[in-house]
């Protein structure tokens, strides 16, 4: 295959264990909060997918949240050298991103995202020369999200009214109406996600071949599946209604405020787990419609994550304040083109290898981006020793203490530990959190996956030993030196509180 189409999918906040396992105890996660599931039945699509195509069983993130990590997987390159990360919430020009390389290298590129942070407003524009947003029924500069948030009746009128001078007065009322009655009737966006893939199919007069990135936001909380998809999940004692009616809000339970028992978190296990088997449906869908466009067979598609998620792990919900595997651990599947035959890499690989591989697998030079990649391809023809180690960064906390405090209330002290950067290199079967309070954390991954005990104490020279091998690393490149915050605009703001990031 010459000079294939590219797909790039992202399931957002989707993790390895359930999407590339399918089963209910893979020593991730605490025993008692597993919920049993059906093996295998999670993501059959996938599975299929993966079984035509390659499956790299040992991949990680480079951050454990949505914008630095899509920031690494556009750039090649970690958070300390691209710079956006909740200290700075945008993905500046400094480097080349993906889609530009692919643009220069005379590819059409196309993105449709369901998550506000990818979006021309923090960075992620550059290149595409199509970018949907799935939030907006008229694609606009102008969003008013703020008013679609309002409460209703005469003071919606006003919002409304107050914003209607920016822009089309005629697109903002379409969107504001569509953003508060329509949007999610159907899911988070992933139908009309494939409907804008569609008519841009339909539309498309290019002969050149076309890269396509996707984001798709089903598993991201809050978990709302269909209920079909739900009973498959939920534990046999779990009514639909009772596991939907179980509070979800992430804050509230790491400041103390809400409690959970293990009956309620296998029952929020097993919506997260119908998110992703729904999300597997519509990825279905995806390629049949590139099928019916004549597009399948000459086309290479990634399927992969940004990162995973707690659901009570660690005494976490969401994903922040940790680099624990639940968060870094994620699928990654690509099919087509020279990764046919059903192999499985056990090799240590990170999304940050994408960009190279990706353009290996198009044939794009692309010599100054390569020059700047921190990642290297993985492509079944490229020349490489496989990884000595995997890293990932997790620079600012995401909400820090003040906006959390401005949520809940009054912050335990306990909850204040928080306040850090950590930073995490895995090797040799080792892994150690490194934290900016002096906190160090050491696990023996063969054998205790699920990272439950802590061996830096006892092991204090094979911690040490990894902390001088991230220092190395962390010394072999120039950091990015933007800081500070990043102005966004309120209807932004609104959105991505809607989605738990507190600003």
């Amino acid at each position: 295959m010459s000079r294939p189409n590219v797909v790039l999918v992202v399931m957002d906040t989707a993790r390895a264990a359930d999407v590339t396992l399918g089963t209910a105890d893979d020593g991730s996660v605490d025993d008692d909060l597993d919920a049993p599931i059906e093996d295998t039945a999670t993501t059959p699509t996938i599975r299929e997918i993966a079984e035509a195509g390659t499956t790299f069983s040992n991949a990680w993130a480079a951050a454990p949240w949505t914008l630095p990590s899509h920031a690494s997987l556009f750039t090649g390159t970690y958070p300390s050298k691209h710079g956006a990360h909740a200290g700075h919430k945008h993905l500046d020009d400094d480097l080349p991103t993906l889609a530009e390389c692919f643009e220069d290298g005379g590819y059409e590129t196309v993105a449709v995202s369901n998550n506000t942070w990818i979006s021309e407003e923090f960075g992620f524009g550059r290149g595409f020369e199509t970018f949907r947003k799935t939030w907006q029924y008229v694609q606009t500069d102008t969003d008013l999200g703020e008013v679609a948030r309002t409460t209703e009746g005469i003071e919606t009128v006003r919002a409304l009214a107050s914003r209607l001078i920016e822009g089309n007065p005629l697109v903002n009322v379409a969107n504001a109406v569509y953003g508060q009655f329509f949007r999610k009737r159907e899911d988070d966006g992933a139908r009309r996600a494939n409907r804008e893939v569609a008519d841009w199919l339909d539309d498309r007069k290019s002969s050149r071949p076309f890269f396509l990135f996707a984001n798709y936001l089903e598993p991201h909380l809050e978990y709302r599946p269909p209920e079909a998809h739900a009973e498959r999940f939920l534990p046999d004692d779990v009514s639909y209604e009772e596991a939907m009616a179980i509070s979800q809000d992430a804050w509230g339970y790491i400041a103390g405020d809400i409690e959970h028992t293990e009956r309620e978190f296998a029952a929020l296990r097993g919506l997260y787990r119908a998110e992703i088997a729904y999300l597997d449906e519509r990825i279905g869908e995806l390629r049949d419609t590139l099928r019916a466009a004549g597009e399948w067979e000459d086309t290479v598609v990634v399927l992969t994550s940004d990162h995973g998620e707690n659901i009570g792990d660690h005494g976490l919900m969401d994903h922040q304040y940790s680099l624990y595997e639940t968060l870094l651990d994620v699928p990654l599947v690509i099919g087509g083109g020279a990764f046919a035959g059903g192999d499985v890499v056990d090799d240590p690989v990170q999304l940050v290898d994408l960009p190279p591989t990706l353009l290996d697998v198009a044939d794009v030079a692309a010599p100054t981006a390569r020059e700047g990649f921190q990642g290297r391809s993985v492509h079944p023809d490229a020349e490489g020793e496989p990884r000595e180690h995997t890293i990932a960064e997790y620079v600012a906390p995401q909400p820090s203490m003040d906006a959390l405090e401005r949520r809940v209330g009054s912050l335990p002290a306990e909850v204040r530990r928080f306040d850090r950067s950590l930073r995490a290199i895995r090797a040799d079967g080792w892994k150690l959190i490194r934290g900016s309070d002096g906190s160090r954390e050491l696990y023996g991954l063969d054998d205790d996956p699920g990272e439950r005990n802590d061996r830096a104490a006892d092991d204090p020279e094979r911690a040490t030993g990894l902390d001088d091998e991230l220092d190395e690393w962390l010394a072999s490149f120039e950091h990015a030196t933007t800081g500070g915050a990043v102005s966004m605009s309120d209807d932004t703001e609104a959105r991505l509180e809607d989605l738990g990031y507190l600003q």
